[in-house]
C-alpha cells in the first residue's frame, strides 16, 4: 500500500512538472510570436523611424564585390549598434535590437533601432540619423564602401571635411604678390633699355643725315659747288692763291 502511495505521488510530481513546462513553453512560443509580430509592424517599408539602405556593392568594388549573406546583415546590425552606443553614452543597443526587413537581391533593405529597455519601440528617427551621421565614416570603411554606394535614403550624405594645404594660406598670398611685384619691375626695367635703345638709335641716324647733308654736292649755273661747312667753314682756293701772291713781299 505505501509503495503504491509512493508511485502515486511520483507520477502526480511528473505530471505537475510536464504540466508546467508545458505552459512554460507555450508561454515563450506565445511571447515569441508576439515579439516577431511587433517586430514585423515596427520593420516595414515607410513605418515610423524606419530607414531604407541601398548597396552598390559591384560598381563599388568590381570584382572584388563580396555577396551579402547572413553574415554581413550581422555585421551591419554590430555597426549601427556601435553607432548608437557611440553617439549616446546611455545608450545600451544590443545587436538584436536592430532589424533588418524586406531584403532584396539588389541589395536594399529596412531597419530600425528598437528600444534596448522596451524592445517593442523604436528609436526616435531623429537619434539614429544623428548616429549614422555621427559615425558615416566607419560603417562605409566596415562595407569598403562609400557616401554614393552605400546609402541611407532619408539621409544626405555627408561632406568630407575640408583639405587643409600643407602651405599656410598667407604665404600663398604673399607668393603671388611678390611675384607680381618682381614682375613689375623686370618689365619697367627692359621697357627702360628698349626705350633707351631706340632713343640711340634715332640720334645715331639723325647725326648720320647732317652729316650726309653737310658733304652734298649742290649745282648752280650749271656748275658743280660743294655746300659750304657751316661747322668749319670753307676757305675760297682763288683768294687764297691771290693772298699769297700779293702778301709775299
Amino acid at each position: 500500500m505505501e509503495s503504491l502511495r509512493v508511485l502515486y505521488r511520483g507520477d502526480l510530481l511528473l505530471f505537475l512538472q510536464s504540466f508546467h513546462a508545458d505552459r512554460m513553453l507555450r508561454g515563450l512560443l506565445l511571447t515569441l510570436s508576439v515579439v516577431a509580430i511587433a517586430h514585423s509592424e515596427l520593420c516595414k517599408p515607410d513605418a515610423q523611424n524606419a530607414f531604407k539602405v541601398r548597396l552598390s556593392i559591384k560598381t563599388a568594388l568590381g570584382d572584388n564585390a563580396y555577396a551579402w549573406d547572413a553574415n554581413e546583415e550581422y555585421l551591419f546590425k554590430a555597426m549601427m549598434a556601435f553607432a548608437m552606443r557611440r553617439y549616446s553614452s546611455k545608450s545600451m543597443t544590443q545587436i538584436s535590437n536592430v532589424l533588418l526587413c524586406n531584403v532584396t537581391d539588389r541589395v536594399s533593405f529596412w531597419f530600425v533601432v528598437t528600444d534596448s529597455s522596451k524592445n517593442v519601440t523604436t528609436v526616435p528617427g531623429s537619434e539614429v540619423e544623428a548616429a549614422i551621421r555621427m559615425n558615416r565614416n566607419r560603417i562605409n570603411s566596415a562595407f569598403l564602401l562609400s557616401d554614393k554606394t552605400l546609402q541611407f535614403v532619408k539621409i544626405a550624405s555627408t561632406l568630407s571635411p575640408p583639405v587643409e594645404p600643407s602651405t599656410p594660406v598667407w604665404l600663398i598670398v604673399f607668393g603671388v604678390v611678390l611675384c607680381l611685384i618682381l614682375a613689375g619691375i623686370v618689365f619697367l626695367v627692359v621697357a627702360g633699355i628698349h626705350q633707351r635703345k631706340k632713343k640711340n638709335k634715332k640720334s645715331t641716324e639723325r647725326e648720320n643725315l647732317e652729316e650726309k647733308c653737310e658733304v652734298t654736292i649742290t649745282v648752280e649755273n650749271g656748275i658743280p659747288c660743294e655746300a659750304l661747312d657751316l661747322k668749319a667753314g670753307h676757305i675760297n682756293g682763288v683768294f687764297a692763291a691771290d693772298d699769297e701772291r700779293f702778301t709775299s713781299l
